[in-house]
C-alpha cells in the first residue's frame, strides 16, 4: 500500500480497544475496592471516598480516554507533532495528578502494604529522585530516533506512554500525593513545580531554532491536516512544550502560593466588631468606680523611686 493511500484520510475513525479495555478495566477496580474494601479500611463513620475523590477519578478517567484514543491519538501518532505533544502533556502532566486526587489513601496503602514494596515506592517518591527519572524520560521522548521507531511500533508506543505515566505519577507524589509521609512542605512543592517548568524549554528550544525538521516521520506525509507544514508543525509543538507547560505548573505554583499564604486573611481580624460590649460603655459599668476608691487608690500607691545616676546634687 503507497504512503499516499495509507495517509489518505486523517480523519477516518480508527478504533482503540486496548484502550476501552483498559478504561473499563480501571473504572471496574476502583468501584470493587470502593465498594468492596473501602468499608472495612476507614473508621466508623468516615466516608470511603469524598466527593473530590469521585470527581478526579471520572476527570482522570476521560483525559486518558481523550489523550489515548482518536482523534487524539491517530492525528498525534501519524500527522502532526503538536498534537502528539498535547497527548503527552495530557499524560504527563494532567493525569498523574488527577489520579492521584482520586486515590484515597486507604486505598494506596492497600495496593502497596507497607513492607517492600511500600519501601520501593517511597524511594522512587522521593522529590530528587522522581524528578530526575522523569525529566531522563521526558528527554529520551524527544530523541529523533525514538520518535520514529514509536510512530512505527505500537507496543514500544504503548510501552513509553506507560512509562510516562508511571514516573509523572512518582514526580507528582511529592505534591498531592494521598501518603502524607511523602508530602513535602508547601514552599517545597512550589520550588519543585517550578524546577519542573524549566526542563521542557531545552527541547522546546532545540527545536525552535532548529534548521529544518526535526522528525522526518512528520515531515513526510503526502496528507497536511489543517494545512499545518512540517516547520510550523515543529515551532507549534515548541510552544506547547515551553509556554503551555510553563503556564500550567506556574499556575498551579500560584495557586498554592495564595493558598498558603492567603489563609486567614480575609480582614475578619481588623474590622471592628459592630457590637460594643456592654461593659465598654460609659454608664454600663457592672461595678462602677467612684471618686474616692480613685483617689484613695493614688494615695496607697508609692511614687517611682529616681535613680542615682540622674538625681542632681
Amino acid at each position: 500500500m503507497s504512503a499516499a493511500a495509507t495517509y489518505a484520510d486523517p480523519w477516518a475513525f480508527e478504533a482503540n480497544p486496548e484502550v476501552y479495555l483498559l478504561v473499563a478495566f480501571f473504572i471496574g477496580a476502583y468501584i470493587y475496592m470502593v465498594r468492596s474494601i473501602g468499608p472495612s479500611a476507614v473508621a466508623p463513620g468516615q466516608p470511603v471516598v469524598t466527593r473530590r475523590e469521585r470527581v478526579c477519578f471520572v476527570a482522570s478517567m476521560v483525559v486518558l480516554f481523550v489523550a489515548s484514543t482518536f482523534p487524539v491519538h491517530q492525528i498525534g501518532e501519524d500527522y502532526l507533532y503538536f498534537v502528539h505533544m498535547i497527548q503527552h502533556f495530557l499524560l504527563s502532566y494532567v493525569l498523574p495528578p488527577l489520579i492521584l486526587l482520586a486515590t484515597p489513601e486507604w486505598l494506596l496503602r492497600t495496593l502497596i502494604g507497607n513492607g517492600r514494596v511500600y519501601r520501593v515506592v517511597r524511594f522512587f517518591a522521593r522529590p530528587v529522585v522522581a524528578a530526575v527519572i522523569f525529566n531522563i524520560v521526558v528527554m529520551v521522548l524527544h530523541v529523533p530516533g525514538v520518535v520514529s521507531v514509536t510512530t512505527t511500533n505500537g507496543v514500544l508506543h504503548f510501552s513509553l506512554h506507560l512509562t510516562v505515566v508511571l514516573t509523572a505519577v512518582l514526580m507528582w507524589m511529592p505534591v498531592v500525593g494521598p501518603l502524607p509521609e511523602a508530602q513535602m512542605s508547601y514552599g517545597g512543592k512550589m520550588i519543585y513545580l517550578f524546577l519542573q517548568s524549566v526542563v521542557p524549554t531545552i527541547p522546546a528550544a532545540w527545536l525552535s531554532f532548529a534548521d529544518g525538521v526535526v522528525y522526518r516521520h512528520y515531515g513526510e506525509q503526502p496528507v497536511r491536516v489543517w494545512g499545518i507544514d512540517p516547520l510550523e508543525d515543529q515551532q507549534i509543538a515548541a510552544v506547547i512544550m515551553k509556554i503551555g507547560a510553563g503556564f500550567y505548573l506556574w499556575s498551579i505554583v500560584i495557586f498554592m502560593f495564595f493558598r498558603r499564604f492567603g489563609a486567614g486573611t480575609d480582614g475578619s481580624s481588623y474590622r471592628k466588631d459592630a457590637r460594643v460590649p456592654d461593659a465598654e460603655i460609659v454608664g454600663n459599668e457592672e461595678f462602677p468606680l467612684t471618686y474616692d476608691e480613685v483617689t484613695s487608690a493614688f494615695t496607697r500607691a508609692e511614687a517611682p523611686v529616681e535613680p542615682a545616676a540622674d538625681r542632681r546634687p
